[in-house]
């Protein structure tokens, strides 16, 4: 009897179907796509409505013939890819790859590697979406028509191995505007004053700080300068102070929604500072299976690429029991909650990530994962368990004080705030971080009522500056992109790894600053190619892809809309743009030869040093990144290295002979404490690698 055949993309999610398929299934893996185009030329006849030209890949061409093989002895073809675009395009480049034409197959789609999930998808097969597949299909067709027509115009113009790209160029200009908004920035002065107020005189526990809000009955208090501060500071101390008004509110706080790719990126980023890319390589590994004790490989969350915010009934229904069990019926509300989140292109059939079984804590398994892979979990599963959790409440006290001058007649106002945590609901479980730095805890209130008189003890006046407006992180870029409708859930972490590799962007303190390359660039774009980093032009592209995957447009009108004016600048671009000479990055170092300042220059294959009295001189040597620490092992240069895998690493500069290598950034002072050395901890950290010595660092 012929086995049925199931082919997925990776020898995990191979391994996890096996377990739950069991006999007559023959499971394969593609190891991703099996068919691209060209990388040595345009791969798109632009004279033959777009046709692209498909070629299987060298390093694919034995996964071919093996799936070829398979197919021609199996009783039905599964195509068994993610259930998003991409997967579907997988699936007919699959078809067409190992031509299934004139065999059985059938489409299977699923949103989590469960039994009850699987049994389902192969009792409802379907034919291979075609609308789902042109709109991948538009987008890659799209982004090779920009890289490979515009690409030679910048290697031309500015430096060969550069790249453009429909959303990458886009994410580079905003990056570009926020950093010239920082360097116009002027700060201005203003001063605040708090009092420290005391309502019982005999417990100094009682004492609490209130802050200046009005000069005057209708004026805001806005002091300028150390001189308005010292004069509103001298009335305040001889002014008498009464509550005037106590304002008490009991207001609920409700759980975020289970998370969407681009909300488990960010938050990612603001706990545990990991990258976009990272995260989503961890979903990838919990989503595909996991082998965890008895119970073999398991698919641990649902399908980690979505931007739906819905969850299955039977799912609501096993949180909410584990919720009433776990906490009692004042942590489960009446009802479960829905949340409906618009983003654009959102489709309600797919759900949000969540783990696949509620009563599997992240306790429970974290001695089967890794470190990484059990972060990743656990907020996950917090974020899912607690979005079915009862509001927290909160009481909000708002005081206002009077203070009145007797001897220059003044009247100020001041005011006391506190919130106060009265029943936790699902923050005893879970609660979202902010962007921002982390809130100061509030003070606790002494009761007061209208009429109270308090006694002042002391003032505090301080000098403020405004501050420019912060640089993107991973989160907050995420975030930009996804409120412009920029991207979808499977391009934002390429996208943020693809500015910096190149150069475009680095990331010092773990926000996004634009190099002189990146600015160079995104000028040249935004003068002869306005729309390619247009971020409504974008948006309104990517909305043109919802619409071809949704049938409504026809994918060869959308390429032609978007190529014809295209062409039209990039013939007027090459004609106008001149050279452009990046100016050669200066370095402390002198030339061994002849004595005068060593450059850093770039070549074909990247930077390298070199004398700056070239063509005098020709000294050259390889670009190292000096970190500033010292090797502990030999006190040789440590120095910023690439692994073959594009991974950043840190190493002595005496290898071979020195072989004393780290990943996290090694930091130029030695540990004060025992002199050994000090990594970047969390990005905001630097920390021992031989003590307990940790101190926080200065952002630049």
């Amino acid at each position: 009897m012929k086995n049925n055949l199931v082919i997925v993309e990776s020898p995990a999610k191979a391994k996890t179907l096996s377990k739950i398929l069991g006999r007559g299934y023959t499971i394969k893996a593609s190891l991703g796509h099996v068919r691209d185009l060209p990388k040595s030329r345009l791969g798109v006849d632009i004279e033959n409505n777009f046709e692209p030209k498909y070629v299987v890949a060298r390093a694919k061409n034995k996964t071919v013939k093996d799936l070829k093989d398979a197919a021609k002895t199996a009783s039905t073809v599964y195509l068994a890819t993610d259930p998003d675009r991409e997967g579907e395009a997988i699936a007919w480049h699959l078809f067409e790859a190992i031509k299934l034409k004139d065999v059985k197959y059938r489409r299977v789609t699923f949103h989590e590697i469960t039994q009850e999930a699987i049994t389902n998808a192969f009792k409802s097969p379907r034919e291979i979406d075609m609308q789902l597949v042109n709109a991948q299909q538009t987008r890659r067709i799209l982004d090779r028509l920009v890289g490979y027509k515009l690409s030679p115009l910048l290697w031309r113009k500015v430096r060969k191995g550069l790249s453009a790209g429909r959303v990458q160029s886009v994410a580079v200009k905003i990056i570009v505007d926020r950093e010239r908004e920082i360097e116009k920035f002027v700060p201005v002065e203003y001063w605040t004053i708090e009092a420290e107020l005391l309502k019982d005189t005999k417990e100094k526990s009682n004492s609490f700080r209130a802050l200046l809000v009005k000069t005057s009955d209708s004026n805001k208090a806005e002091i300028k300068n150390r001189d308005e501060a010292t004069a509103i500071k001298s009335d305040l101390g001889n002014a008498a102070y009464s509550v005037s008004k106590v304002d008490i509110k009991k207001a609920p706080r409700q759980p975020a929604p289970p998370f969407i790719t681009s909300t488990l990126q960010q938050e990612a980023w603001r706990r545990f500072r990991f990258t976009a890319k990272m995260t989503m390589a961890t979903a990838q590994q919990l989503y595909e299976g996991l082998p965890v004790g008895n119970e073999g490989n398991v698919g641990l969350i649902t399908y980690m690429r979505t931007d739906s915010t819905h969850v299955a009934p039977s799912a609501l229904t096993e949180v909410r029991n584990y919720i009433s069990e776990k906490y009692g019926a004042d942590y489960l509300p009446a009802h479960a909650r829905s949340f409906f989140r618009k983003v654009k292109g959102a489709q309600e059939a797919h759900e949000a990530i969540r783990p696949t079984k509620a009563w599997r804590t992240p306790a429970s398994i974290k001695q089967y994962l890794n470190a990484t892979q059990y972060k990743i979990y656990n907020l996950i599963w917090q974020r899912m368990v607690a979005s079915q959790m009862a509001a927290a409440s909160f009481e909000n006290t708002t005081v206002d004080i009077d203070a009145k001058c007797s001897l220059s007649k003044n009247k100020y106002l001041l005011r006391a705030t506190s919130s106060v945590n009265v029943f936790p609901g699902f923050i005893i479980l879970y609660s979202e971080k902010k962007d921002d730095d982390e809130e100061e805890k509030s003070p606790v209130l002494p009761q007061m009522v209208k009429g109270d008189t308090l006694k002042l003890l002391n003032l505090f006046d301080d000098q403020h500056f405004t501050k420019p407006p912060s640089r993107y992180t991973e989160a907050t870029l995420i975030k930009m992109l996804e409120q412009w409708g920029i991207g979808r859930p499977s391009t934002y972490a390429p996208i943020l790894s693809t500015i910096q590799d190149r150069e475009y962007v680095t990331k010092p303190g773990g926000s996004f600053k634009p190099t002189e390359l990146g600015i160079i660039v995104n000028d040249l774009l935004f003068q002869h190619f306005s729309n390619i980093v247009n971020i409504d032009f974008t948006a309104h592209l990517e909305n043109d892809l919802d619409k071809i995957a949704a049938g409504d447009r026809d994918w060869i009108e959308v390429v032609k809309e978007f190529y014809e004016p295209f062409n039209v600048d990039l013939q007027k671009a090459a004609e106008a743009i001149e050279k452009v000479k990046l100016a050669d990055e200066e370095t402390d170092e002198k030339c061994p030869l002849c004595d005068k300042p060593v450059v850093v220059k770039v070549g074909r294959f990247g930077k390298f040093l070199a004398c700056s009295g070239y063509p005098d001189c020709k000294y050259t040597s390889s670009f190292k990144i000096k970190t500033g620490a010292k090797c502990p092992e030999c006190d040789a240069d440590i120095i910023e290295k690439r692994s073959k895998k594009k991974r950043t690493f840190y190493g002595c500069s005496n290898y071979p002979k020195c072989t004393f290598a780290i990943n996290t950034k090694p930091l130029p002072p030695p540990c004060p404490k025992c002199g050994g050395l000090v990594t970047v901890y969390r990005s905001k950290w630097g920390k021992c690698t031989k003590c307990d010595y940790k101190n926080k660092l200065q952002q630049d």
